[in-house]
């Protein structure tokens, strides 16, 4: 049976692709999408998960705008990886999808708790939505199967030395979902930079000849001009999909069990994922860890899913 699932999100060009890859292959059911303030305002991020529905044909999947901010600090924003849009490169048709009149947090918790068997939560931004989700819905952490985030990392951070970008965003709010005692899997920039778009990926995805596949690689193509100015990356690290590759076919992603805590105070590290590989501290697992990517199987399934929605909207 597929797998239900929630996708919490920013997007951004790896959040689109991650969209795509959930709304088309069969091992999952999307049940629904939010979109929380991270890679642009939350007006922008709702924009433009209305935009990749559209171009997708994604349809019947409620979608509703959440957190506008931080839980704490004030919202920084990556304009300089995703454009001033936050999904810089394609031109996009008229959004043919609106949001449902609700918060996100609310649409969350009514999918949960409606749901006939516990819901996988992916959120692949800041964590705001779902820190939110658990402090006001205490009982609803019954009715989630499981936390599966794009976050964080077991070496160093790429919005400062020491913190990856989601979690430096709203650090409270990964504290939170991280002690919350749901189970919860890990998936950092350790791991996601095994997920490259190389030039042979891009033309595996340019000899599916549809409309959407040729809006994937411009949103890749312009991405990987981000990387590669700021980074120095020959092919941009698609971060997001990672997470939603471990819910489809946990083989694709290795991961083993560690504590993971979040620095909240460190003036050079706050925003830091601890990450216990090696048991130092004693403390008891609080999540899994991804380590380890099979890069083929994981483009295998990206690019079926975009050929799929490509000649469905086709």
């Amino acid at each position: 049976m597929p797998v239900p699932l929630i996708i919490d999100c920013d997007p951004g060009h790896d959040d689109a692709i991650a969209l795509m890859l959930a709304a088309a292959d069969p091992a999952v059911d999307l049940l629904a999408v939010t979109t929380v303030a991270g890679n642009q305002t939350v007006e922008k991020t709702t924009l433009n998960a209305r935009r990749v529905f559209t171009v997708a044909g994604i349809t019947g999947v409620p979608l509703a705008a959440g957190c506008a901010r931080p839980l704490v600090q004030p919202l920084t924003v990556a304009d300089d990886v995703h454009g001033a849009s936050g999904l810089d490169g394609p031109r996009f048709p008229a959004p043919a999808v609106d949001v449902v009149p609700e918060h996100a947090v609310e649409l969350m918790h009514r999918v949960l708790t409606g749901h006939p068997e516990p819901v996988t939560l992916v959120p692949t931004g800041p964590l705001t939505n779902v820190a939110l989700l658990l402090t006001r819905y205490p009982d609803v952490a019954a009715h989630i199967r499981e936390i599966v985030f794009m976050g964080g990392s077991t070496e160093r951070g790429n919005r400062t030395p020491a913190a990856e970008f989601n979690v430096h965003v709203d650090p409270e709010a990964a504290d939170i979902v991280l002690t919350s005692g749901v189970p919860v899997t890990m998936c950092g920039l350790n791991v996601t930079h095994q997920a490259l778009a190389t030039p042979a990926v891009l033309a595996r995805l340019e000899a599916l000849d549809t409309e959407l596949a040729r809006t994937c690689v411009e949103l890749l193509t312009y991405f990987a001009s981000t990387y590669r100015r700021l980074w120095g990356f020959p092919a941009p690290p698609v971060h997001d999909p990672v997470a939603v590759a471990r819910v489809i076919d946990p083989a694709t992603v290795r991961c083993v069990d560690a504590h993971v805590a979040v620095e909240l105070c460190g003036r050079y590290t706050r925003g830091a994922t601890v990450v216990d590989l090696h048991r130092y501290t004693g403390r008891p697992v609080n999540a899994q860890v991804a380590v380890g990517l099979d890069a083929d199987r994981f483009w295998d399934r990206v690019i079926a899913a975009v050929d799929a929605l490509g000649r469905r909207a086709t």
